[in-house]
């Protein structure tokens, strides 16, 4: 059968530094999830045609992204890809990933709930603070396919309370440390590392290459930082 084409994607890892070391925001999928049941995953889900639209706020990104992010990417425009990031991740955890200030409301708004919501909370997405650090696609021989984007919000705060939609469960903030024992798939666990050295190396924004994490048949390969795969 010929291979279904990926779909695009994006994925949010969240860290923040707890009192055993850096804590990683993770839920578990459901287990009637059609994709990766009972399997703990970052927030994140596939491009939406809102996600089209402009958020009406800054949407300045780190040096050295936008490139990045054109690799592998038909649209080319990476904002689709940072606004799916935050609104699958407020969709899910039910939090706003943003700076430490409050931020006037736009004089025009988008109708996307997910930008309404920084709106009545005061404040603004954080573009500025997301790193891109792996692109990873699912293997030919899956029904259901995602040239996913990962990114991590670095030096960003959070608003709201923790909740979500319901998608993921077991939805908490923990040590990185206990996540290695959790169900995990390959590809979250290279993206947890990718994410956890940039975390204690405190890399620049945008200045070191995101992986790519793909496979040939069945075998996952890491084809290095920054490879155009």
């Amino acid at each position: 059968m010929k291979p279904v084409r990926p779909v695009d994607a994006a994925g949010l890892v969240l860290m923040r530094e707890g009192s055993d070391g850096p804590e990683v925001l993770m839920g578990r999928r459901h287990r009637r999830a059609s994709f990766l049941p009972d399997i703990y995953v970052f927030p994140g889900g596939r491009v939406d045609p809102g996600d089209m639209v402009p958020s009406g706020y800054p949407e300045e990104i780190a040096n050295g992204l936008a490139g990045q992010l054109a690799i592998g990417h038909s649209r080319r425009n990476p904002m689709p890809l940072l606004r799916a990031a935050i609104r699958e991740t407020f969709e899910e955890t039910g939090l706003l990933v943003t700076g430490p200030d409050l931020h006037p409301t736009p004089a025009r708004l988008p109708a996307q709930p997910i930008w309404r919501a920084f709106a009545d909370a005061g404040r603004r997405p954080a573009f500025e603070r997301m790193d891109y650090i792996c692109r990873a696609i699912t293997p030919t021989a899956s029904p259901r396919r995602f040239n996913t984007r990962f990114f991590l919000a670095r030096d960003a705060a959070y608003a709201g309370s923790l909740a979500g939609d319901g998608e993921l469960v077991d939805l908490a903030w923990r040590p990185v440390t206990a996540m290695w024992s959790m169900a995990l798939v390959d590809v979250t666990e290279h993206v947890l590392r990718e994410a956890l050295t940039r975390w204690n190396e405190k890399t620049s924004l945008g200045s070191r290459p995101a992986s790519l994490f793909c496979y040939v048949g069945e075998t996952a390969r890491v084809l290095g930082r920054g490879s155009k795969g």
